[in-house]
């Protein structure tokens, strides 16, 4: 294989151009994404923010390989994503990036560490005791270790989810709603987690939420309607999110 001749110490950690996404066909063809151009920098915490139907889940699961666009191209850390093969999508998904749902996605038979080291245990890699040790620490499971989902609070279930998340070490998380079916402090303890591995581990990470608080974590807003990117915030607060999205439904 000839060596790779671009410098990606500059790219950023995501990116997309042009990118659509249409569902049906005909008269009943929904337009999901509209030509979005949008690009998620290393070391940040992007929140992705609109209103119901706005295109938001749409575009992580396309910028995350897990949906394919309609047209327009996808780049992570520089590589069209794109131009790979199933097993070119899988192979990135399970060793670059990391992915936390509003639904957990947890094996219910398993427990809550055989849950944690799935994906390395599927790829038949050994799991890195010192950062299992750390992630299980930062996210307070010692004590749950050996329970099942069954046994567990959402919160916990949700923590264990984003543990396994982040045991391959991937460089980026996308993160759909995660604090969705968690009460407030439960949904506090897993956004400090997820601002402190951009902020202390220099991971990315990409999150849709429709909270206007658990964007105040992120370092930067992008606001869609439409299927189209429309805005975006630095530096958010709570209150700014609200306004700003007060200002776009207005």
């Amino acid at each position: 294989m000839a060596p790779e001749t671009t410098d990606r110490r500059s790219e950023p950690a995501a990116h997309a151009v042009d990118l659509r996404k249409t569902y049906g066909t005909g008269p009943a063809a929904v337009e999901a994404l509209a030509g979005v151009v949008v690009a998620f920098e290393k070391g940040q915490f992007t929140a992705v923010m609109g209103p119901s139907g706005s295109g938001k889940s749409t575009l992580m699961h396309c910028m995350a390989g897990l949906d394919r666009p309609t047209s327009g191209q996808v780049f992570i850390d520089g590589r069209d994503i794109g131009a790979l093969d199933d097993a070119g999508l899988t192979e990135l998904r399970r060793d670059r990036l990391g992915f936390v749902f509003q639904s957990f996605n947890l094996v219910p038979t398993l427990t809550a560490a055989e849950n944690i080291t799935l994906p390395l245990d599927l790829a038949g890699r050994k799991v890195e005791r010192g950062w299992f040790d750390h992630l299980v620490s930062q996210l307070g499971l010692a004590d749950r270790l050996g329970h099942r989902p069954s046994a567990m609070s959402g919160g916990q279930q949700q923590r264990v989810a984003c543990a396994r998340a982040l045991i391959n070490m991937p460089k980026l998380v996308f993160a759909d709603e995660p604090t969705g079916n968690l009460d407030s402090k439960a949904s506090a303890g897993l956004l400090g987690f997820l601002r402190g591995s951009v902020s202390e581990m220099g991971q990315s990470v990409v999150m849709v939420t429709h909270d206007p608080q658990a964007a105040s974590y992120a370092d930067r807003v992008v606001f869609l309607a439409d299927g189209q990117l429309v805005d975006e915030l630095e530096g958010p607060t709570a209150d700014s999110v609200l306004e700003r999205m007060r200002e776009l439904a207005a």
